[in-house]
C-alpha cells in the first residue's frame, strides 16, 4: 500500500496502543498461515484474517482503502510473481507456490501493519534462497532503526546486503511511518545512501517492508488495479513489520 503523510512522533502511551494493534495483526497472520496449504484459497485465508480481527474488536485496515476503487478485502495475498497487494478470491493455492500475505489492523484508532511470505509444500531451492534473504533483510533494516541514524542508514543496509546475495529491489514502492493513519512520514526506501535523508528519533514508527524480485527491479501492475508483479515473471517475496524507535533501539511492535 502506498501514500504519505507528515511525520508523527508517538507518546509512550500510543506506542503501547500501536503494540496491541501490532499484536492482533500478528495474531491474524499467524492464523493465516498456520491454514496455508495446497488447495486452499486466497478468499479463504482473507475470511480468517478478518476473523481473527473482529474476535479482538478490531478491524481490518486495508479494507476500504481508495484506489482505482476501494481496496475489497482485509488482506493482500500475492503469490510467486506477484510482489504485494494481490487481492483475494478464488485463486486456489498450489504445491510450489510463494505465498506473500499483508494485514493491517486498527486498533483505539491506531494501525498495526506487517506481513510475511512462506512456501506451500516443497518449494524450489531459489524460492526458499529469496524468502531467507528477504527475511534477513528485513532484520538488517530493522538493526538501523535507532535515534539519530537516517532513512539512507536503513536502505543502504538493505540495498547492501539483497543485491549482494545476486538479488533485486524494488524502486516503486517502500517502507513508510505508520500511526493513526496507515502511510505517514517519512517513506523509507530498500536502497540508499547511508548518512543522508530524515533522521530517525524517539516515538516515530516505521513500517518497514523489504519487497525483493529474482530477475529485474521493475514491476507492472496487473489488470485488477491492484496487484503489482515483477515486470519479467519472476519470483518476488515481501516481509514487513512495525516498528517503534525508542531510546534503547528498535521495537517490534508486530509479533504475538
Amino acid at each position: 500500500m502506498i501514500g504519505q503523510r507528515g511525520i508523527y512522533i508517538k507518546s509512550d502511551q500510543e506506542v503501547a496502543i500501536m503494540r496491541e494493534a501490532g499484536r492482533i495483526n500478528a495474531l491474524a497472520l499467524a492464523a493465516v498461515g498456520q491454514a496455508i496449504q495446497p488447495g486452499v484459497t486466497t478468499g479463504e485465508l482473507d475470511a480468517i484474517a478478518a476473523e481473527v480481527i473482529r474476535k479482538h474488536s478490531a478491524r481490518p485496515a486495508f479494507l476500504g482503502v481508495p484506489g482505482a476503487y476501494p481496496y475489497p478485502a482485509t488482506t493482500t495475498i500475492s503469490i510467486n510473481d506477484e510482489m504485494v497487494h494481490g487481492i483475494p478470491g478464488k485463486r486456489m493455492l498450489q504445491e510450489g507456490d510463494i505465498v506473500s500475505v499483508d494485514c493491517g489492523t486498527v486498533y483505539e484508532g491506531f494501525v498495526g501493519d506487517s506481513a510475511f511470505t512462506t512456501g506451500v509444500g516443497e518449494v524450489s531451492t531459489l524460492a526458499q534462497r529469496l524468502m531467507e534473504v528477504t527475511e534477513k533483510a528485513l532484520r538488517i533494516g530493522i538493526d538501523k532503526l535507532r535515534p539519530g541514524n537516517r532513512v539512507g542508514d536503513v536502505g543502504a543496509a538493505i540495498q547492501q546486503y539483497v543485491e549482494g546475495q545476486g538479488l533485486y529491489l524494488t524502486r516503486e514502492y517502500t517502507g513508510h511511518g505508520v500511526g493513526r493513519a496507515m502511510w505517514e512520514g517519512p517513506q523509507v526506501p530498500n536502497y540508499g545512501i547511508a548518512g543522508r535523508g530524515t533522521v530517525f528519533r524517539p516515538g516515530m514508527v516505521i513500517a518497514l517492508e523489504p519487497m525483493v524480485l529474482v530477475g529485474t527491479p521493475r514491476t507492472r501492475v496487473l489488470p485488477d488495479q491492484w496487484t503489482v508483479a515483477s515486470a519479467d515473471g519472476s519470483l518476488t517475496a515481501h516481509f514487513e513489520h512495525s516498528v517503534a524507535i525508542t531510546r534503547n533501539g528498535p521495537l517490534i511492535l508486530t509479533v504475538p
